[in-house]
């Protein structure tokens, strides 16, 4: 008898998607005898039992394309919105995976989906993820699905910017995405021969900067690009956020932890262009022509490099043969070239990110990169 597989795709979308669906899809019916039942935009479509049977029909043509044929979400299922409220929606989520028979459901996604998964399996459910995230920031995996094709983006535009940079004379701070983790801004940085890179793992001095900078003009270089990831945040910023921090976990009542927490959401508000304010601030201090570029969703779009389509169609692989085996509970994961099931528990509430000893930190500070610090 034929076993029923449930799948989505959630969050943000990222090149590769498509070919993690194919690859699941394929080696499923064809290796396996598993059929693949898929959920519309991520776990709202779970929810609304939104489905489609994913046959071979379905899944041809689909390798190369962009983005997710099965549409996403950023949805939690225990915070979702329903009307004008929040609610926990995770028990109308079971009821639909048992309505459709499933025997697992596959979610492949970032760190937050691998969270909403884990509650899933919580509830009863047998889960398998996949990892995707053009951050690269998903814990106990050495990749994720869309994170190659983005860097080849990013560095891409930073190789374009330079012959802006270079015809003005200016210094053209170009800003990638990356809240929590550097590797994007770090990649693209050293592969597009920034001359200043600022991750989040890094908080920056914006005259470590302008000195640097005014060194190069000194020495005859009379432009610089600086790739900044969206999270990184001056040492300024740093001290004030763990003052006020510090400040809410000593109030002596709710008033007064209000308050502060109201100062601590202004004062996130205030950093919200803070790649701007750098920019203004460096031509402050060099006295050099600023300009800002930001990349934003372009970094998530267009067909897929090859090494992300071998990697989703690996794992995608790998996961259909967890589902044959019935090994749930796990994500799909790469560790030293080596494709392996991680436990969920593993995978949760934590998020990996650019150690300040890494390669690339070390090979770019080699090449004279400054990374906004003293060290």
């Amino acid at each position: 008898m034929a076993k029923y597989i449930g799948v989505l795709t959630a969050g943000g979308d990222t090149p590769g998607l498509n070919a993690a669906l194919r690859a699941l899809g394929k080696s499923a019916l064809g290796e396996y005898n598993l059929q693949l039942i898929g959920f519309y935009d991520g776990f709202r479509g779970l929810m609304n039992d939104r489905s489609v049977i994913l046959d071979e029909q379905k899944l041809s043509g689909i390798l190369t394309f962009g983005g997710t044929v099965l549409g996403t979400s950023r949805d939690k299922p225990h915070r979702m919105p329903v009307g004008d409220k929040l609610m926990d929606m995770t028990d109308a989520m079971l009821e639909v995976y048992h309505k459709h028979h499933l025997d697992a459901l596959v979610c492949i996604g970032g760190g937050g989906t691998q969270k909403n998964a884990y509650r899933l399996m919580q509830k009863g459910m047998n889960v398998i993820t996949i990892p995707k995230t053009i951050d690269r920031d998903i814990a106990m995996t050495d990749a994720t699905i869309g994170f190659d094709t983005a860097l080849g983006i990013a560095t891409e535009a930073v190789d374009r910017l330079h012959s802006t940079a270079h015809s003005h004379h200016r210094i053209v701070l170009v800003e990638l995405m990356g809240h929590n983790a550097g590797w994007l801004a770090l990649g693209a940085g050293v592969a597009g021969g920034a001359d200043v890179i600022l991750i989040p793992e890094i908080p920056y001095e914006p005259a470590r900067i302008a000195e640097a900078i005014l060194a190069r003009v000194h020495s005859g270089k009379r432009f610089s690009i600086v790739a900044i990831s969206e999270g990184a945040t001056s040492k300024k910023a740093v001290a004030e956020l763990d003052a006020l921090t510090q400040e809410k976990k000593n109030a002596k009542n709710k008033e007064e932890k209000r308050k502060v927490g109201e100062k601590i959401e202004n004062f996130l508000h205030s950093q919200s262009n803070k790649t701007m304010l750098l920019a203004q601030e460096l031509e402050s201090l060099t006295g050099l022509e600023s300009r800002v570029t930001i990349l934003g969703y372009v970094q998530r779009g267009g067909t897929p490099s090859a090494r992300d389509r071998l990697l989703a169609t690996e794992l995608g692989t790998t996961a259909a043969s967890l589902l044959a085996k019935e090994k749930y509970g796990c994500m799909v994961a790469v560790h030293e070239e080596r494709i392996e099931a991680v436990p969920l528990e593993k995978v949760v509430d934590r998020r990996k990110v650019v150690p300040l000893d890494h390669s690339w930190v070390k090979t770019a500070k080699r090449v004279e990169t400054c990374m906004g610090d003293d060290i």
